[in-house]
């Protein structure tokens, strides 16, 4: 049984719960600024309802200060601006020229990309060396991120911190940072001043995963169900043939983690709208546009769809479609996620992030198919109604988090158990904290009839021509 998708919402009538829901971020902003020691590193999750480092990646740090500027865009206090601003300033440079990491477009899109954002959109006022400061930093992060290549036979793909012979579903979100810089204006050079084109290599990797980390059902392997995700998609990087799936944090390369899931359903939905505003003449050396939109739209359906098929009804998944111990759970997928079970976590960030990337497919879907379009749609508003309230919404004045019930990484067995009888529950993550700000902006704008968010809001209209 799939999700239950509530037909009769509308964002209007979650304007309230939006508004208590701002509330309570911009106190838990705060409460880090003020009690978290920055010595240890960048925040990841909360261990016991306060913010803990979990070293791999710095990949969280973008999400802090571009939670607090989120936090600004919806109330308009400047406390958060001025705090996103400064620290972004002071902080973020060692991640724009980070060439040991596939995360750019987490945290500099996050940052700089946000600011250039709301300049555009006239909140804040507009400087010159400013705006070519947030666009110099996007430029050169699009850059160095694209350098991070492995040649396939097929065209070829972003590489993640694992080595040139994986690919990460994740990246899908980080390519958003190539198609800045080349909006920008901005190329690759490496050796001889040879040129990469950016926005070619963001649609070639876009591409590798459609192909590699997503199933269509076409008896690619005997687990091949439509919309499923692998994680990792590992490559011979001798010969630039495929091999096989895989997971660092799912539970194999033959089931479906579910953050991993999400990141695809986000990063196609908000890429195709993008795609479908370029002309013609600015796609047509990559492709026919056609096909490219064709490819990435099939990416975003059978995910979306996969999601909702195999989420239980409030629309919050477990962190595994293929949890070893899900079938404890008698008729999981038949009634509400429960986060509090002896078997198997639930992880709200993967709702939080899937929310956004059915909300932004079903409005693409308004013109092509309405009645799809309102599927998709009315599952990402009943997606969001669950997180805007308890048990997932964080109230306790004490817990910096704001997401509660967030996974990080269930095989590593990262996260806090506060009793040992019961799973990882009750926490938070800096990715799922800044997601579920990013899905609640979205939202507010839309119910309060504001300028539609997307994270090309910080190009001009002019340079997409």
């Amino acid at each position: 049984m799939p999700m239950k998708i509530d037909y009769d919402l509308d964002p209007g009538q979650l304007l309230s719960k939006l508004q208590r829901f701002w509330s309570l971020s911009g106190e838990k902003i705060k409460l880090i600024e003020s009690e978290y020691d920055h010595s240890q590193g960048s925040p990841v999750f909360t261990v016991n309802g306060l913010y803990s480092t979990r070293g791999w990646t710095e990949w969280t740090q973008g999400f802090q200060y571009g939670s607090a500027i989120l936090q600004f865009d919806a109330s308009g206090d400047t406390y958060f601006l001025d705090y996103g601003r400064e620290h972004t300033r002071k902080f973020m440079a060692p991640h724009v020229s980070h060439s040991g990491v596939h995360d750019h477009g987490f945290n500099n899109v996050s940052t700089y990309g946000n600011l250039l954002r709301l300049m555009k959109e006239s909140k804040i006022p507009a400087d010159k060396w400013e705006k070519e400061f947030y666009e110099l930093a996007l430029k050169i992060s699009g850059a160095v991120q694209a350098m991070r290549w492995t040649e396939t036979k097929t065209g070829g793909f972003i590489y993640s911190f694992n080595g040139p012979h994986s690919l990460f579903v994740d990246t899908i979100r980080t390519i958003r940072v190539l198609m800045l810089s080349h909006l920008l204006g901005h190329v690759c050079q490496g050796e001889g001043d040879v040129k990469t084109d950016l926005l070619g290599r963001a649609i070639q990797h876009a591409r590798a995963t459609a192909d590699y980390s997503i199933y269509y059902g076409n008896e690619r392997d005997g687990y091949d169900v439509r919309g499923r995700c692998a994680h990792e998609s590992i490559f011979n990087v001798n010969d630039g043939f495929y091999r096989c799936p895989n997971a660092q944090q799912g539970f194999s390369g033959y089931t479906t983690w579910t953050r991993g899931l999400a990141w695809a359903m986000c990063g196609f939905a908000e890429e195709l709208e993008l795609i479908e505003l370029l002309p013609d003449s600015t796609l047509k050396e990559y492709g026919d546009k056609g096909e490219i939109e064709r490819f990435m739209l099939e990416a975003a359906l059978a995910t979306c769809d996969f999601f909702i098929d195999n989420t239980p009804l409030d629309g919050i998944p477990y962190w595994d479609t293929g949890a070893p111990e899900l079938f404890k759970i008698e008729k999981h997928l038949e009634k509400n996620a429960d986060p509090f079970n002896k078997h198997e976590p639930v992880d709200s960030s993967a709702a939080a992030i899937g929310a956004q990337g059915l909300l932004r497919l079903g409005r693409f879907m308004e013109k092509k198919d309405p009645e799809l379009g309102r599927k998709y749609w009315q599952a990402g508003l009943t997606v969001m109604k669950t997180l805007l309230d308890e048990p997932y919404l964080s109230t306790d004045t004490g817990h910096q988090g704001i997401l509660l019930h967030s996974i990080y990484h269930e095989p590593n067995a990262w996260d806090y158990k506060p009793d040992k009888e019961l799973v990882a529950h009750g926490e938070s993550s800096m990715w799922g904290d800044y997601h579920m700000r990013e899905a609640a902006l979205y939202l507010t704008r839309i119910a309060s009839g504001g300028k539609y968010y997307t994270f090309f809001g910080c190009i001009d209209p002019l340079l997409m021509k």
